[in-house]
């Protein structure tokens, strides 16, 4: 296995093939190169050029264009008679956008591109994808079966899962099983994290403009001011969490932005709340929209303002099938062995438009720690780093569990 590359990220010495440790250096350089030239949701030309060549230089069929900027590359295993399909099909799934954020890592690979970042670490799981597939296309006259690995675009909020999905990605390369990992700072790094059923939550969003009456901030009994309005609806939106959910329920209702006026002595004509929503349950999500929706126009009825509510359904919860995850821990703990796994895996906050993709495939989406404390720092942050000491362990993971799942018998 590679020494680390990053100092801030502790080593671990799990499990890896002798087959990926001769290509990890490589691939983690693949991976610094990726971290330093990030493009944001669908404009991963680069990167998406970088991922076809590298597998069409292993023997893969690649495709492009589905999700304007995805790629997918199929390796056909053993046995094919007449181009017809024979065995099982397996999708790997890896995302590859980056962030609109100005990053302080200060590391030597920090992005090039002010203003856009690798924070979530889909440089990472590219990467590690692309040293898997590298492996694999080596080991394809032991397999029996049809690999369609996945490279996704625009997963930070921007529906790629379901632009692939709507343009046909599972009626063009079908699949039995679909698996998918994500880092998750805060847990030991290289542990692997499954769970059946509700692994990440569902994450809607609504834009609440409050329309008002703009005047002078002096004269307010002229005008009907929608920030006060905003501030009522802020605390009430909180009570439907503390008092219309069941406790036993999961449900997040977080005003991320406020936008109105720009001088202090006027009121403004509107007021903009931006929400993000979040739950597990399909009938409390449902719920969340119904009572947001009531209680924001209520509110502004109140104070003779009006509320326009455009709520956007995003991604639903990531639900993990159980017999693809009993499989994949089966062969987590075969290879990494108990002490790899972390036990009584609790659901996440976080949301991951794969879901859309497990609801049309049964699958399973799993977690790999990348660190607490030093090194540990959560996605979307400024600092964050993927640990590349997860790559080689998780790249041999894939490739372990693609030989378990399309195994010759």
């Amino acid at each position: 296995m590679a020494a680390p590359l990053n100092p801030v990220h502790a080593e671990i010495h799990p499990p890896v093939l002798p087959e990926v440790a001769a290509v990890a250096d490589e691939m983690l350089a693949l991976r610094h190169d990726l971290h330093a030239h990030p493009e944001l949701a669908y404009q991963e030309h680069r990167t998406g050029d970088i991922v076809a060549a590298r597998l069409a230089e292993w023997g893969y069929e690649v495709h492009r264009g589905l999700g304007e900027t995805g790629v997918v590359g199929t390796l056909r295993c053993g046995d094919h008679s007449n181009g017809k399909h024979i065995g099982k099909r397996l999708g790997l799934r890896a995302d590859m956008d980056a962030l609109p954020i100005r990053e302080t890592t200060g590391l030597s690979y920090a992005s090039r591109h002010d203003g856009k970042m690798q924070a979530g670490g889909h440089d990472g799981h590219t990467a590690t994808l692309l040293a898997a597939a590298r492996v694999l296309a080596g080991r394809k006259n032991q397999l029996q079966g049809t690999l369609n690995l996945i490279f996704q675009p625009a997963e930070e909020g921007h529906g790629g899962a379901q632009k692939m999905v709507e343009q046909g990605l599972f009626e063009r390369f079908p699949c039995d099983a679909l698996y998918a990992f994500h880092n998750e700072p805060g847990y030991p790094a290289g542990q692997f994290g499954f769970r059946p059923g509700v692994m990440y939550s569902s994450s809607d969003t609504a834009i609440i403009t409050i329309r008002g009456k703009g005047g002078h901030g002096a004269m307010p009994h002229v005008a009907v001011d929608p920030i006060v309005v905003a501030s009522h609806l802020v605390l009430a939106l909180q009570t439907i969490r503390s008092r219309e959910i069941d406790p036993n329920d999961m449900a997040v209702v977080t005003i991320g932005a406020i936008h109105a006026g720009d001088a202090p002595n006027v009121i403004p004509e509107t007021c903009e709340l931006r929400v993000t929503i979040r739950a597990r349950c399909p009938e409390v999500r449902q719920q969340l929209r119904e009572r947001i929706t009531a209680m924001a126009q209520a509110q502004a009825a109140v104070h003779r303002a009006t509320a326009e509510v455009d709520y956007k359904w995003r991604y639903p919860p990531v639900m993990n099938d159980k017999a693809a995850t009993d499989f994949a821990v089966a062969v987590a703990r075969e290879f990494l062995g108990e002490e790899w796994l972390i036990p009584d895996l609790q659901p996440l906050q976080a949301s991951d438009d794969f879901a859309i993709m497990l609801n049309q495939v049964p699958g399973n989406y799993f977690i790999v720690g990348n660190g607490m404390g030093e090194g540990g720092c959560m996605v979307h942050n400024a600092a964050y780093d993927f640990n590349d000491n997860l790559l080689p362990v998780t790249a041999s993971y894939w490739v372990k569990l693609t030989e378990s799942y399309l195994r010759r018998d």
